[in-house]
């Protein structure tokens, strides 16, 4: 399993993880819920429309965080916007309950590669483990 697999992985089974962007000097918390694999790297999605998209198209550094089974992960990432249709459809496919509000190529649904990603599961008993994607 790639690290980018294995982040997925744990994104998926924690459910929701926290995404961490800047707007300024400020930083930006919230909760998401998608995280898949399409082409072998890790995408998340959300519309464009919302501000989350908008700072991550302004600055692409993101941090995830989710907490599961008494382990974490961080995954510090480049977050860039794939335009290509394929690229919304599988993520849709993954994840069906969003096309009620999404479609691919609507203008409002965008999903995002994560790239130059560094990810740790740490936890209290365990040594880390940390791999790049």
């Amino acid at each position: 399993m790639t690290g980018a697999e294995k982040a997925c992985a744990f994104l998926k089974e924690a459910g929701t993880y926290f995404l961490a962007t800047a707007e300024g000097d400020q930083p930006r918390v919230r909760p998401f819920g998608t995280a898949h694999i399409f082409e072998g790297n890790l995408y998340i999605q959300t519309g464009l429309k919302k501000d989350v998209a908008r700072q991550m198209l302004a600055s692409p550094k993101v941090e995830l965080c989710a907490f599961h089974d008494g382990k974490w992960i961080r995954i510090a990432a480049e977050a860039v916007a794939d335009e290509r249709i394929e690229a919304q459809e599988s993520m849709l496919a993954d994840y069906p309950s969003l096309r009620g509000r999404y479609q691919p190529g609507d203008g409002n649904n965008v999903v995002f590669r994560l790239q130059k990603a560094t990810a740790t599961i740490a936890s209290f008993t365990a040594e880390p483990e940390t791999w790049t994607f």
